[in-house]
């Protein structure tokens, strides 16, 4: 049985950090690419960063460029997502999103959510000013 798992979220101030876990299950994470999007209250679900089974790393949005970072174990079966630098505008639900690559270019990625095979049930962070 396939399962994704995210943890990590919570309250926190702006500027503060927080680090996001996926935990993959019933599967090998070698050959999928793990997406990382959020959804704020009121707004469309936007993909956020993406990396690839070859462990390339894609952001979407510019606000999150320099403040985010994704990166994954494939040992673990869990990939992470590095928030620095908080702010308001960050406060959503975060989930984590994979699709099966091996057919694919190993530095697929993409924004859009139907592409993607399996979602977690997603992590509240809640950024204060």
């Amino acid at each position: 049985q396939v399962q994704l798992v995210e943890s990590g979220g919570g309250l926190v101030q702006s500027g503060e950090s927080l680090r996001l876990s996926c935990v993959a299950s019933g599967f090998i994470l070698d050959y999928y690419a793990i997406a990382w999007f959020r959804q704020a209250p009121g707004k469309e679900r936007e993909g956020v960063m993406c990396i690839s089974s070859s462990a390339a790393i894609t952001h979407y949005p510019d606000s999150v460029k320099g403040r985010f970072s994704v990166s994954r174990d494939n040992l673990k079966s869990t990939s992470y997502l590095q928030m620095n630098n908080l702010k308001p505008e960050d406060t959503a639900v975060y989930y984590c999103a994979i699709k099966h690559t091996s057919r694919l270019s190993g530095f697929w990625c993409s924004a859009e959510e139907a592409e993607y095979d399996y979602w977690g049930q997603g992590t509240q962070v809640t950024v204060s000013s």
